[in-house]
Protein backbone atom coordinates (compact mmCIF):
# COMPACT_ATOMS: atom_id res chain seq x y z
CA UNK A 1 0.00 0.00 0.00
CA UNK A 2 1.12 3.53 -1.07
CA UNK A 3 0.25 6.76 0.36
CA UNK A 4 1.57 10.19 -1.04
CA UNK A 5 0.30 13.73 -0.63
CA UNK A 6 0.71 15.59 -3.37
CA UNK A 7 0.93 19.24 -4.14
CA UNK A 8 0.15 19.85 -8.16
CA UNK A 9 2.30 23.39 -8.90
CA UNK A 10 0.22 23.75 -12.37
CA UNK A 11 1.87 25.73 -14.81
CA UNK A 12 1.25 25.70 -18.79
CA UNK A 13 3.36 25.34 -21.84
CA UNK A 14 3.53 28.67 -23.45
CA UNK A 15 5.21 31.35 -21.31
CA UNK A 16 2.01 33.32 -22.00
CA UNK A 17 -0.61 31.40 -20.41
CA UNK A 18 -1.34 30.86 -16.52
CA UNK A 19 -2.34 28.42 -14.36
CA UNK A 20 -6.32 28.16 -13.41
CA UNK A 21 -6.29 26.57 -10.55
CA UNK A 22 -3.70 24.86 -8.25
CA UNK A 23 -4.88 21.16 -6.86
CA UNK A 24 -3.58 19.25 -4.20
CA UNK A 25 -3.86 15.59 -3.55
CA UNK A 26 -3.85 12.45 -1.17
CA UNK A 27 -3.46 9.33 -3.15
CA UNK A 28 -3.47 5.64 -1.48
CA UNK A 29 -3.95 2.12 -3.38
CA UNK A 30 -3.73 -1.54 -2.34
CA UNK A 31 -3.92 -4.75 -4.38
CA UNK A 32 -4.09 -8.46 -3.06
CA UNK A 33 -4.39 -11.65 -5.05
CA UNK A 34 -7.24 -12.65 -3.54
CA UNK A 35 -8.43 -16.32 -1.87
CA UNK A 36 -8.22 -18.23 -5.45
CA UNK A 37 -6.04 -16.94 -7.60
CA UNK A 38 -2.28 -18.19 -7.63
CA UNK A 39 -0.60 -14.87 -9.77
CA UNK A 40 -1.62 -10.95 -9.38
CA UNK A 41 -2.23 -9.93 -12.80
CA UNK A 42 -3.66 -6.83 -11.59
CA UNK A 43 -1.58 -3.59 -11.78
CA UNK A 44 -1.85 0.04 -10.74
CA UNK A 45 0.30 2.64 -11.15
CA UNK A 46 0.89 6.63 -10.99
CA UNK A 47 2.98 9.45 -11.93
CA UNK A 48 3.77 13.12 -11.32
CA UNK A 49 5.61 14.87 -13.52
CA UNK A 50 8.00 17.09 -11.45
CA UNK A 51 8.91 19.18 -14.96
CA UNK A 52 6.33 21.80 -13.80
CA UNK A 53 5.33 22.78 -17.89
CA UNK A 54 4.86 18.82 -18.05
CA UNK A 55 2.39 18.67 -15.04
CA UNK A 56 0.22 21.84 -16.58
CA UNK A 57 0.19 20.11 -19.79
CA UNK A 58 -0.90 16.83 -18.88
CA UNK A 59 -1.46 16.61 -15.23
CA UNK A 60 -1.26 13.30 -12.55
CA UNK A 61 -1.94 10.22 -13.89
CA UNK A 62 -3.40 7.33 -12.13
CA UNK A 63 -4.32 3.68 -13.61
CA UNK A 64 -5.43 0.25 -12.41
CA UNK A 65 -5.06 -2.79 -15.33
CA UNK A 66 -6.63 -6.12 -14.92
CA UNK A 67 -4.51 -8.73 -16.93
CA UNK A 68 -6.07 -11.69 -18.42
CA UNK A 69 -4.42 -14.55 -20.39
CA UNK A 70 -3.35 -17.33 -18.05
CA UNK A 71 -0.69 -18.23 -16.50
CA UNK A 72 2.04 -15.23 -16.50
CA UNK A 73 0.61 -13.96 -19.25
CA UNK A 74 -2.22 -11.22 -17.63
CA UNK A 75 0.47 -9.93 -15.63
CA UNK A 76 2.70 -9.41 -18.43
CA UNK A 77 -0.13 -7.70 -20.00
CA UNK A 78 -1.38 -5.37 -17.09
CA UNK A 79 2.59 -4.67 -16.30
CA UNK A 80 3.27 -3.42 -20.33
CA UNK A 81 -0.09 -1.92 -20.85
CA UNK A 82 0.30 0.28 -17.85
CA UNK A 83 4.03 1.61 -18.47
CA UNK A 84 2.98 2.16 -21.85
CA UNK A 85 0.33 4.38 -21.30
CA UNK A 86 1.72 6.39 -19.07
CA UNK A 87 5.02 6.53 -20.90
CA UNK A 88 3.62 7.83 -24.28
CA UNK A 89 0.82 9.62 -22.80
CA UNK A 90 3.18 12.03 -20.59
CA UNK A 91 6.14 12.40 -23.66
CA UNK A 92 2.88 12.45 -26.54
CA UNK A 93 3.92 16.45 -28.12
CA UNK A 94 0.70 17.70 -28.78
CA UNK A 95 -1.56 20.19 -26.97
CA UNK A 96 -4.87 18.17 -26.79
CA UNK A 97 -4.94 15.78 -23.47
CA UNK A 98 -7.72 13.88 -25.45
CA UNK A 99 -5.77 12.83 -28.23
CA UNK A 100 -2.61 12.45 -26.74
CA UNK A 101 -4.62 9.39 -23.80
CA UNK A 102 -6.58 8.13 -27.05
CA UNK A 103 -3.03 7.63 -28.42
CA UNK A 104 -1.34 6.32 -24.90
CA UNK A 105 -3.90 3.06 -25.37
CA UNK A 106 -3.40 2.90 -28.99
CA UNK A 107 0.73 2.28 -28.42
CA UNK A 108 -0.36 0.21 -25.51
CA UNK A 109 -2.75 -1.92 -27.23
CA UNK A 110 -0.29 -2.70 -30.20
CA UNK A 111 2.65 -3.60 -27.35
CA UNK A 112 0.21 -5.93 -25.90
CA UNK A 113 -1.07 -7.34 -29.36
CA UNK A 114 2.24 -7.68 -30.93
CA UNK A 115 4.27 -9.06 -28.08
CA UNK A 116 1.48 -11.36 -27.39
CA UNK A 117 1.90 -12.43 -30.85
CA UNK A 118 5.69 -13.64 -30.94
CA UNK A 119 5.31 -15.34 -28.28
CA UNK A 120 2.92 -18.61 -28.40
CA UNK A 121 2.74 -18.86 -24.38
CA UNK A 122 1.36 -15.61 -24.24
CA UNK A 123 -1.62 -15.70 -27.52
CA UNK A 124 -4.46 -14.13 -26.68
CA UNK A 125 -3.33 -12.21 -23.50
CA UNK A 126 -4.60 -8.52 -22.73
CA UNK A 127 -6.04 -6.16 -20.02
CA UNK A 128 -8.16 -4.00 -19.53
CA UNK A 129 -7.13 -0.29 -18.40
CA UNK A 130 -9.34 2.66 -16.46
CA UNK A 131 -7.13 5.33 -15.93
CA UNK A 132 -7.66 9.48 -14.17
CA UNK A 133 -5.98 11.74 -15.10
CA UNK A 134 -6.02 15.46 -13.01
CA UNK A 135 -5.20 17.98 -15.12
CA UNK A 136 -5.62 22.18 -13.48
CA UNK A 137 -9.18 22.16 -13.00
CA UNK A 138 -9.96 19.28 -15.31
CA UNK A 139 -10.39 15.28 -14.53
CA UNK A 140 -10.60 12.88 -17.61
CA UNK A 141 -11.14 9.22 -17.57
CA UNK A 142 -9.78 6.60 -19.73
CA UNK A 143 -11.82 3.56 -20.25
CA UNK A 144 -11.51 0.30 -21.76
CA UNK A 145 -12.60 -3.47 -20.22
CA UNK A 146 -14.14 -3.53 -16.86
CA UNK A 147 -12.28 -2.15 -14.34
CA UNK A 148 -13.86 1.23 -13.02
CA UNK A 149 -13.43 4.73 -12.20
CA UNK A 150 -15.84 6.15 -9.72
CA UNK A 151 -16.16 10.22 -8.26
CA UNK A 152 -17.83 10.73 -4.77
CA UNK A 153 -18.93 13.97 -4.67
CA UNK A 154 -20.98 15.71 -1.93
CA UNK A 155 -21.76 12.10 -0.64
CA UNK A 156 -23.02 10.70 -3.64
CA UNK A 157 -21.01 8.13 -5.56
CA UNK A 158 -21.22 8.34 -9.38
CA UNK A 159 -20.12 5.54 -11.74
CA UNK A 160 -17.97 7.85 -14.24
CA UNK A 161 -17.18 5.02 -16.62
CA UNK A 162 -18.97 2.39 -19.06
CA UNK A 163 -18.18 -1.46 -18.33
CA UNK A 164 -16.98 -2.54 -22.24
CA UNK A 165 -18.88 -5.82 -21.09
CA UNK A 166 -22.15 -7.72 -23.11
CA UNK A 167 -24.29 -7.22 -20.23
CA UNK A 168 -23.74 -3.94 -20.11
CA UNK A 169 -23.60 -2.82 -23.59
CA UNK A 170 -26.86 -4.98 -23.29
CA UNK A 171 -28.22 -2.96 -20.74
CA UNK A 172 -27.55 0.12 -22.43
CA UNK A 173 -28.95 -1.38 -25.49
CA UNK A 174 -32.23 -2.00 -23.48
CA UNK A 175 -32.04 -5.63 -24.18
CA UNK A 176 -31.74 -6.63 -20.45
CA UNK A 177 -32.26 -4.90 -17.19
CA UNK A 178 -29.80 -4.42 -14.49
CA UNK A 179 -31.22 -6.94 -12.22
CA UNK A 180 -31.10 -9.48 -15.38
CA UNK A 181 -27.70 -8.34 -15.60
CA UNK A 182 -26.50 -9.45 -12.21
CA UNK A 183 -26.97 -13.61 -12.53
CA UNK A 184 -26.40 -13.63 -16.24
CA UNK A 185 -23.78 -16.01 -18.10
CA UNK A 186 -22.42 -13.34 -19.95
CA UNK A 187 -21.87 -10.83 -16.75
CA UNK A 188 -18.06 -11.01 -17.10
CA UNK A 189 -17.75 -11.39 -21.31
CA UNK A 190 -15.36 -8.49 -21.94
CA UNK A 191 -16.01 -6.51 -25.50
CA UNK A 192 -13.04 -4.26 -25.66
CA UNK A 193 -9.83 -4.86 -24.04
CA UNK A 194 -6.03 -3.56 -24.52
CA UNK A 195 -3.94 -6.05 -26.56
CA UNK A 196 -6.69 -9.01 -27.56
CA UNK A 197 -7.55 -7.86 -31.00
CA UNK A 198 -5.33 -5.22 -33.33
CA UNK A 199 -7.19 -2.30 -33.17
CA UNK A 200 -9.14 -0.72 -29.94
CA UNK A 201 -10.86 2.19 -29.48
CA UNK A 202 -11.23 3.93 -25.88
CA UNK A 203 -13.76 5.67 -24.02
CA UNK A 204 -11.96 9.08 -23.27
CA UNK A 205 -14.53 11.63 -21.13
CA UNK A 206 -13.86 14.98 -19.36
CA UNK A 207 -15.49 16.03 -16.21
CA UNK A 208 -15.65 19.30 -14.23
CA UNK A 209 -12.82 19.03 -10.94
CA UNK A 210 -13.81 19.88 -7.61
CA UNK A 211 -12.51 20.63 -4.32
CA UNK A 212 -13.26 17.47 -2.34
CA UNK A 213 -14.29 14.97 -5.24
CA UNK A 214 -12.81 11.69 -4.10
CA UNK A 215 -11.70 8.93 -6.70
CA UNK A 216 -11.66 5.43 -6.88
CA UNK A 217 -10.22 3.60 -9.44
CA UNK A 218 -10.79 -0.42 -9.43
CA UNK A 219 -10.53 -3.79 -10.83
CA UNK A 220 -13.46 -6.31 -10.96
CA UNK A 221 -12.14 -8.09 -8.07
CA UNK A 222 -13.62 -5.35 -5.90
CA UNK A 223 -16.71 -5.43 -7.80
CA UNK A 224 -17.52 -9.18 -7.63
CA UNK A 225 -17.91 -8.85 -3.51
CA UNK A 226 -19.30 -5.44 -2.51
CA UNK A 227 -21.93 -3.25 -3.92
CA UNK A 228 -21.63 0.52 -4.59
CA UNK A 229 -23.35 1.20 -1.15
CA UNK A 230 -21.13 -0.54 0.24
CA UNK A 231 -18.23 1.46 -1.94
CA UNK A 232 -19.39 4.94 -0.88
CA UNK A 233 -20.16 4.47 2.75
CA UNK A 234 -16.34 3.21 3.38
CA UNK A 235 -15.22 6.21 1.14
CA UNK A 236 -17.31 8.86 3.09
CA UNK A 237 -16.34 7.13 6.33
CA UNK A 238 -12.64 6.89 5.92
CA UNK A 239 -9.17 8.53 5.15
CA UNK A 240 -7.96 7.10 1.52
CA UNK A 241 -5.35 4.50 2.98
CA UNK A 242 -7.70 3.22 5.44
CA UNK A 243 -10.42 3.11 3.12
CA UNK A 244 -7.90 0.99 0.68
CA UNK A 245 -7.76 -1.53 3.14
CA UNK A 246 -11.54 -1.58 4.33
CA UNK A 247 -12.23 -2.24 0.63
CA UNK A 248 -10.09 -5.11 -0.18
CA UNK A 249 -10.59 -6.78 3.26
CA UNK A 250 -14.73 -6.35 2.09
CA UNK A 251 -13.52 -7.99 -1.15
CA UNK A 252 -11.40 -11.09 1.00
CA UNK A 253 -14.53 -11.54 3.08
CA UNK A 254 -16.86 -12.12 0.14
CA UNK A 255 -14.53 -14.59 -1.59
CA UNK A 256 -11.76 -13.08 -3.12
CA UNK A 257 -12.49 -14.32 -5.88
CA UNK A 258 -10.34 -12.35 -7.83
CA UNK A 259 -7.56 -10.59 -7.55
CA UNK A 260 -8.39 -6.90 -6.23
CA UNK A 261 -7.15 -3.45 -6.60
CA UNK A 262 -8.08 -0.07 -5.31
CA UNK A 263 -6.61 3.51 -6.23
CA UNK A 264 -8.11 6.44 -4.44
CA UNK A 265 -7.35 9.82 -4.96
CA UNK A 266 -8.81 12.68 -2.72
CA UNK A 267 -8.72 16.01 -4.21
CA UNK A 268 -8.20 18.30 -0.84
CA UNK A 269 -7.92 21.82 -2.54
CA UNK A 270 -8.41 23.07 -5.75
CA UNK A 271 -6.74 26.22 -5.11
CA UNK A 272 -8.00 29.20 -7.45
CA UNK A 273 -5.95 32.98 -6.88
CA UNK A 274 -7.82 35.51 -5.04
CA UNK A 275 -7.60 37.83 -7.78
CA UNK A 276 -9.89 35.65 -9.95
CA UNK A 277 -7.16 36.08 -12.03
CA UNK A 278 -5.06 33.05 -13.87
CA UNK A 279 -2.20 32.61 -11.54
CA UNK A 280 0.98 33.77 -13.30
CA UNK A 281 4.14 31.43 -14.03
CA UNK A 282 7.40 31.19 -13.38
CA UNK A 283 9.96 30.91 -15.89
CA UNK A 284 11.09 27.39 -15.45
CA UNK A 285 14.83 27.01 -13.63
Amino acid sequence: MDEITAEYEVETLAPTEAARATPRATVAAKTDLGRVRENNEDKYEFYVPEDPRALASKGAVYLVCDGMGGHAAGQIASELASKTFIDVYVNHPGDSPVTAMTTAVVAANRFVFENAKNNPQRKGMGTTLSALVLRQDEAYTVQVGDSRVYRLRDGALEQLTHDHTWTDEAIRAGIINPEEAKGHPYKHVITRAVGTEAQVVPDVARHELQTGDLFLVCSDGLLNHVEDPQIAEILKGFSPADACWRLVGLALQGGGSDNTTVLIVRVDTLDVPETGDPAPIPSPS
